[in-house]
């Protein structure tokens, strides 16, 4: 399963809004420009975040945008969920007449994909952005990651016990 651009880009946005933000208006320009983001798209994509009260405007001089709540209040499958993109493992559509197979009925692996989208929405339920700024998502693959370039962060216990073994 891929999660498409619209969503991917919503979220790397979001994040850097909360990272550089510190309670001032952040400029779209400079989130394009540190995000590698074309600004015509985010200008699209933060009008859906706006009319979901994910993001707010401020005008004129010093303007720019501000997070609508707390980084540690929105979470990430709200951000997706607001920009139309919907976290589905399956090629059904929700409530159609017809299964995934085009015919009357559900393919063979319909419940092994449904239930991975299950799943990953109640992680990225579980994710705020105060955890993406904070890469307190990294779990184990971040660890092994950062140890490979040789960088050694003041980690939990358990993952100072992973870089040593």
């Amino acid at each position: 399963m891929r999660l498409s651009a619209k969503g991917r880009y919503a979220v790397m946005a979001l994040v850097d809004l909360a990272k550089h933000s510190d309670g001032q208006p952040v400029v779209l320009a400079d989130i394009a420009e540190r995000q590698v983001i074309s600004l015509s798209y985010l200008e699209q994509l933060f009008a859906k975040l706006r009319l979901a009260g994910l993001v707010k405007s401020v005008r004129g001089p010093g303007g720019g945008y501000l997070l609508g709540h707390g980084a540690d209040e929105t979470r990430v499958s709200d951000i997706i969920l607001a920009v139309d993109e919907p976290i589905r493992a399956t090629r059904c559509t929700p409530g159609a007449p017809t299964g995934c197979s085009g015919s009357k009925t559900r393919c063979l692996t319909h419940d092994l994909w449904e239930e991975l989208g299950n799943q990953i929405h109640l992680y990225l339920s579980s994710v705020t952005l105060a955890d993406v700024v904070a890469q307190r998502v990294l779990g184990l693959s971040g660890v092994v990651h950062r140890a490979s370039r040789g960088v050694v962060e003041s980690e939990p216990e358990r993952d100072r016990a992973v870089l040593t073994q």
